[in-house]
């Protein structure tokens, strides 16, 4: 049997294993308190410190906290034992992108669909300083919805790795996806070589082959040098001209992010997905229309997590593991408690997302999400709010940022999320920091899944 925890934290159960590398293995898990699946990743402390790993494992988090998109794997928490790093992670029911391109080409709109999901996120991540270094198929997961997710920030890098000219200069990626100017070891812009990447995956998706490809490892780089390939008869021809511009050789005169927005074949899938958001919004102004008149009939029906001892301790500032990762923290979510009834709580909640226009929808057990309609140059703000019992008459609400601009959730929450919800809050615990301001010095550790403080773990590879 694999050595492996059963239940880590008294949070989640690791069930079967996905995936396994050099110092890590991928387990499949269940958040024992939502129902919610997670991905772990189970890093060996040992075997990063012999190679000298753990500064990439330290900037993986950091990329991942700082890389919050819709289009990206979602990076839920970390805990620490004494020999092993947890990631918990958004779990990917789709699997790898690859595996569709395996087995044939794709039609063009499913291929568009996933190039500009991809572009979406390469984007956000430039605009935060993030290049990724490795875009492949292989890195490119699908959820249940068939919506593609960027993974495997391994490579990464930041914009403070530039040397002084600007440039970046290790050497990193997958032959057959990477850049000629990092082939050539001269420096390269982590913008324009991610661009290259990015045309290659198009290609891969339309054609269903490599567009660069040899036995012969240094001719195939001839041929990435002189982007010397060839398009199949059945690209159209603005796919082509995109392609084209895509594996410009000279990363100088490649097209940018912007241009490649702007071109006909992009905008065409734009255009089509724009049409589902108004529907969607139609039908989510009815559904909170009639949340009132619902209201007691739900007391009988909603299931909502439990909070024992444990857990309500684990949630103090005092328990928290964040000053294992230097910079690594982003605490973006307050509590309330509430001496309402569940039902109560729920439809001030959607009262208040229709008064801000926020779709909402049931996400898990005692869990609502609500989300903006419009997909900006941050991806899609988006808000869970959880919903914990105490005791049948006293309530925990958490609500926190899944994903979307930090900036435009905090000014929500400040300036109309909190004043709607006054009417049911007992205790806001941010007013209990204010309180406390040492408290707010403290270092916060990435979001988490239901985030509660991971430093309740054992110092021992089997957390009780």
């Amino acid at each position: 049997m694999e050595n492996k925890p059963s239940v880590l934290t008294r949070r989640y159960e690791i069930g079967r294993l996905l995936g396994q590398g050099t110092f890590a293995k991928v387990y499949y898990a269940r958040s024992i308190q939502t129902n919610q699946s997670a991905a772990i990743k189970v890093i060996d402390k040992e075997k990063v410190t012999k190679v000298g790993t753990m500064t990439q494992i330290k900037r993986e988090i950091s990329v991942m906290r700082i890389a919050r998109h819709p289009n990206i794997v979602q990076l839920y928490e970390v805990m620490a034992t004494k020999t092993k790093i947890f990631f918990v992670m958004e779990y990917c029911k789709g699997g790898e992108l690859f595996n569709k391109v395996a087995s044939g080409r794709l039609k063009v709109d499913v291929a568009r669909k996933y190039f500009i999901q991809l572009i979406n996120a390469v984007d956000f991540c430039h605009s935060r300083g993030v290049y990724h270094r490795d875009i492949k198929p292989e890195n490119l997961l699908l959820d249940e919805n068939e919506n593609l997710k960027v993974s495997d920030f391994g490579l990464s890098a930041l914009a403070e790795s530039k040397r002084q000219d600007g440039l970046l200069h290790t050497t990193c990626g997958t032959p057959a996806y990477v850049a000629p100017e990092v082939i050539n070891r001269k420096g390269y812009d982590g913008v324009a070589a991610d661009i290259w990447s990015c045309g290659v995956v198009l290609y891969v998706l339309l054609a269903g082959y490599l567009p660069f490809h040899d036995s012969n490892l240094m001719e195939m780089y001839r041929k990435i040098a002189k982007a010397e390939f060839r398009f199949p008869s059945w690209f159209p021809p603005e796919v082509r001209r995109l392609v084209s511009k895509m594996l410009d050789p000279n990363p100088t005169s490649r097209t940018s992010l912007s241009k490649i927005r702007g071109s006909g074949w992009f905008k065409k899938g734009l255009n089509a997905e724009q049409k589902k958001p108004e529907m969607e919004n139609d039908q989510a102004s009815q559904d909170s229309g009639n949340s009132n008149d619902n209201a007691e009939t739900k007391q009988e029906s909603i299931q909502l997590p439990n909070l024992n001892a444990f857990d309500i301790i684990s949630l103090s500032d005092g328990f928290d593991l964040s000053g294992l990762f230097d910079g690594v923290s982003d605490k973006q979510e307050t509590r309330f408690s509430s001496r309402q009834p569940a039902s109560v709580i729920i439809s001030k909640l959607e009262e208040a997302a229709r008064l801000l226009r926020l779709k909402v929808k049931k996400k898990d057990a005692g869990v609502w999400k609500m989300e903006r309609l419009k997909e900006g140059r941050k991806g899609i703000l988006s808000i869970d709010a959880e919903i914990f019992q105490v005791t049948p008459t006293f309530h925990l609400v958490e609500i926190k940022k899944s994903t979307g601009d930090t900036l435009e959730y905090q000014k929500i929450m400040k300036e109309d999320m909190r004043p709607a919800l006054q009417d049911i809050v007992w205790v806001w615990q941010g007013d209990q920091q204010q309180q406390e301001p040492q408290h707010e010095e403290q270092q916060e550790q990435p979001q988490q899944q239901s985030n509660s403080s991971s430093a309740s773990s054992s110092s021992h590879d089997k957390p009780s």
